[in-house]
């Protein structure tokens, strides 16, 4: 047998190696927070084996920024200990249909209390970088280019910069979507350290 990808797999598949649509629908529930995190790293730099054991003691990812609640609870779903628990592909399709019919069943977006009672207590955010300035963050993230583009908008402190949205960005002329996803993600690293207490603003 291969390397299994720990991240994506479900735990009975990492245990004993058995895998079938219940586990696939897992790996589903991770790509989805995948794409919803605007390609966050599951777990960030946890090692497999935290994660392991993270997820067999019942830890699962926090919802993304910005995720409608009906979306993060399909992945906490599809994330069930038991695989029996877990949706079937063919009741993930049907859900998903109903809220593309229904988009305002999208606008209840996953609140700050939530996020925290789900982040992984692993997950330690301390060991990522704490800027001091706008022009420290841009800097170190390697988007010093749009230091002034963030002055000119009036986010002049790094707890202004937390309330960014990719709207924001893209009303500030941010277009390129590489530069809009490296932006975004590091803003949701500071807003789950902020959550977690561990960033002093």
């Amino acid at each position: 047998g291969g390397k299994i990808p720990i991240r994506w797999t479900a735990p009975e598949a990492i245990a004993f190696r058995k895998f079938t649509s219940a586990s696939d629908v897992w790996s589903y529930g991770i790509v989805m927070w995948e794409v919803m995190s605007y390609g966050e790293r599951p777990y960030w730099e946890m090692t497999n084996q935290d994660v392991i054991k993270a997820v067999e003691e019942g830890y699962r990812l926090p919802s993304p920024m910005d995720c409608p609640a009906a979306l993060y609870q399909l992945m906490l779903d599809c994330w069930q200990k038991e695989r029996n628990s877990r949706p079937k592909f063919e009741e993930i399709v049907s859900m998903l249909d109903k809220l593309i019919r229904n988009p305002s069943s999208l606008k209840s977006l996953v609140n700050s209390s939530n996020r925290v009672s789900n982040l992984l207590v692993e997950h330690n955010p301390a060991g990522n970088a704490v800027y001091r300035s706008v022009n420290e963050w841009l800097e170190g993230i390697k988007m010093s280019r749009y230091t002034d583009t963030f002055m000119e908008n009036g986010y002049t402190s790094m707890d202004a910069v937390t309330q960014v949205t990719l709207d924001d960005l893209k009303r500030f002329g941010v277009t390129l979507a590489g530069h809009q996803k490296k932006i975004m993600n590091s803003i949701q690293e500071m807003r789950a350290q902020l959550l977690n207490g561990m960033v002093p603003l």
